[in-house]
């Protein structure tokens, strides 16, 4: 009997497949962080207090980041979390 017709070998597509799925993830999970200073931090924070996004608690000292339920005492800690939360629900929204 002879072995495996070459033609019907699909194992090379589907390591492309998955070489392709990682690149998007990683693509996903390289949302840039580096440049949220404190400037920049504060802005975010007031335009998403404005938008409902998030909610001061002045008696607990945190920022409630209200689509994740998350809470932060340091506004760049959230503006970093809502841009890598912002980039997963993107990523997300793609892939269906």
């Amino acid at each position: 009997m002879p072995g495996p017709d070459p033609h019907d070998d699909t194992s090379r597509d589907y390591e492309r497949f998955e070489k392709e799925q990682l690149a998007q993830d990683r693509d996903a999970t390289d949302v840039d962080t580096a440049d949220v200073d404190d400037t920049t931090a504060q802005r975010l924070v007031s335009d998403l207090v404005d938008a409902d996004v998030v909610t001061p608690v002045p008696e607990d000292q945190v920022l409630v980041h209200e689509p994740s339920g998350a809470a932060f005492d340091s506004s760049t800690q959230l503006a970093v979390f809502h841009r890598g939360w912002t980039a997963g629900r993107d990523a997300d929204w793609e892939g269906e």
